[in-house]
């Protein structure tokens, strides 16, 4: 579940934001003040902070500060003021969004869900994770399951079945196989990848797998197809 971080010292604000927060679905923490929203910061770690530039013990600006000395987490600022020197300081200090007060509460739930999105995306670029049907495919571990039961592959196996499986339906030339996965110098032929690739289908047809196949392209090369009877 989401957990939002509301700090702001107008309990007028913080019940309306908690409110649209929770019909959401999101877990909400509230702070009154700034040195209360960095101990709550510290010891729940939200997934999205909603901060209050002008708070009583510790300001906004320094809140976000010490949030962005420690963590990625998204912050957006909060003002009763709009000059632009604010918006400037506060997106200098990490901010990844700014609003300003009088705000619609559905406005400000909108800019959540934005950079909830933003998050999500770049994990998805960042993890070396793929997934159809039943094929899970994890490069960071160089684990491969189908239907959840591990298919043990050597290295090569499985850096062939990354390659095919991040472009689907692209045929790739055993040439083009053999110099990006051996290498330029290598001095082997293209029947080298003809028995990688046998081994690797043995490895997974031991499980079914309805929905995708690692296909030949006779006279070309190999791809990875996702077939009619996908779930």
């Amino acid at each position: 579940m989401v957990t939002v971080l509301i700090a702001d010292d107008n309990k007028q604000i913080t019940d309306i934001l908690a409110e649209y927060s929770k019909k959401e679905g999101y877990e909400v923490l509230v702070a009154r003040n700034g040195r209360q929203a960095l101990q709550l910061f510290e010891q729940q770690r939200p997934d999205v902070v909603l901060l209050d530039v002008m708070m009583p013990q510790v300001d906004g600006f320094a809140v976000c500060r010490e949030i962005r000395r420690a963590s990625d987490t998204p912050v957006i600022m909060i003002t009763a003021r709009g000059e632009d020197f604010e918006k400037i300081m506060g997106l200098d200090t990490g901010a990844d969004d700014y609003i300003v007060k009088p705000f619609s509460p559905a406005e400000v739930m909108a800019r959540v869900r934005s950079v909830l999105r933003r998050i999500a995306r770049g994990e998805q670029k960042d993890r070396q994770v793929f997934e159809q049907g039943s094929l899970r495919v994890d490069l960071d571990n160089y684990e491969v399951t189908v239907g959840g039961r591990p298919v043990p592959l050597t290295r090569k196996e499985l850096e062939i079945l990354w390659t095919l499986v991040n472009a689907p339906g692209r045929v790739f030339s055993r040439e083009h196989l053999l110099n990006a996965l051996w290498g330029q110098d290598y001095y082997g032929d293209s029947r080298t990848v003809d028995s990688h690739i046998k081994r690797l289908r043995a490895k997974l047809d031991e499980n079914q797998h309805p929905g995708w196949e690692i296909k030949t392209i006779w006279g070309v090369g190999y791809k990875f197809e996702v077939t009619d009877d996908a779930p």
